[in-house]
């Protein structure tokens, strides 16, 4: 994705009021999202040792922030890159019950991102991971999780608009679920992300099913690690998958907007053929994997969502960068004040 330039931008907040609307939002919604899905708050960590299969690896080619431990022997640890799993082992560990679980502020640093309207080297998000039962593992669920996400936006941005009116509502209802195949078929022709713009523009909020397995195209609709979202089990749709994304429409910029990433997490039986099909057998001997063979981690849903990019989304801002600190190149912040879009 390019820098966006909106034409005629005007921002709904000086600086100042926008640092206090960002602690609200995320005061208010982290909220709703606990007592939607009974979730309890706990403390993670911001890095993690190399080796142990803990880090997500995301699409597999990005790579960790790395650094020796002088008091470890220098042994390596990386940044997490986000907490999939870590998680899921949290959930054993805590003897959590089924339809209870925990978040937490993953903070991570994504070296290798490019940077634009939407995407930081500094990451900040709400992950969360929730316990269910072997009979849980099906789109319905599923569905209904993300409903209850979604309506925890609702209120949100509801919340916003009581204390800034100027900021009216954008959000439909209810969210529209569609599966990256039907998509593919739909907009014939597009590119993922210009189909993801398509359908978000056409009904305001979509949920698009299965993003890691390969499409009739031969080619997945995203990237997807093949150790902790279920995106090859057949589900009752008549496609594959059992995860997905929160995409938005963002009037702001024209286009779609990722806000989470989530799904039902992988049994042993889909590990094993998710890792045969990314050919990367060798991380069944990883700590985290040899765990989830041996039937020694609960079955669970869980995802990521993104705190500086809700703050943007419910506060209509063109950059992600003026709702969070982080580093940009020079060209992309003197272009952005030339339209009025001050980052932080």
């Amino acid at each position: 994705m390019a820098l966006i330039i909106p034409k005629s931008y005007k921002r709904k907040l000086l600086p100042e009021t926008t640092e206090v609307a960002i602690k609200m939002i995320k005061e208010e919604f982290q909220k709703r999202l606990s007592e939607a899905l009974n979730l309890r708050r706990v403390t993670a960590p911001l890095f993690v040792m190399s080796g142990t299969g803990l880090n997500d690896d995301l699409n597999g080619v990005e790579r960790a922030v790395s650094f020796p431990v002088k008091a470890m022997d220098d042994k390596k640890a990386e940044v997490v890159h986000s907490l999939a799993k870590w998680k899921r082992v949290k959930l054993g560990a805590y003897d959590i019950a089924p339809g209870f679980g925990l978040y937490t502020d993953m903070n991570a640093i994504r070296a290798d991102e490019d940077l634009d309207n939407l995407h930081s080297m500094y990451v900040d998000q709400w992950d969360w991971e929730r316990t269910i039962n072997e009979s849980d593992r099906n789109l319905e669920y599923l569905k209904d999780t993300v409903r209850k996400i979604y309506k925890a936006v609702r209120e949100t941005e509801l919340t916003v608009y009581r204390h800034f009116p100027h900021i009216t509502p954008r959000l439909p209802e209810d969210i529209t679920f569609i599966h990256s195949e039907e998509l593919l078929h739909k907009y014939p022709g597009m590119s993922a992300t210009e189909r993801e713009s398509a359908a978000a523009r056409e009904h305001g909020a979509i949920f698009i099913i299965g993003i890691g397995a390969p499409l009739s195209s031969g080619e997945p609709h995203d990237g997807r690690a093949p150790d902790y979202d279920d995106w090859i089990s057949p589900n009752s749709d008549g496609f594959t998958g059992l995860n997905g994304d929160i995409v938005l429409y963002d009037k702001v910029l024209d286009r779609s907007f990722e806000l989470s990433s989530m799904g039902i997490r992988v049994s042993p039986e889909s590990l094993k053929k998710q890792l045969e099909l990314r050919g990367c057998t060798e991380r069944k001997n990883l700590n985290f994997h040899k765990a989830l063979l041996a039937g020694e981690l609960p079955y669970s849903i869980g995802g990521g969502i993104g705190q500086s990019r809700l703050c943007m989304f419910l506060l209509q801002k063109a950059h992600i960068g003026e709702v969070q600190a982080s580093i940009w190149p020079e060209d992309q912040i003197e272009r952005c004040k030339a339209a009025g879009i001050e980052l932080l």
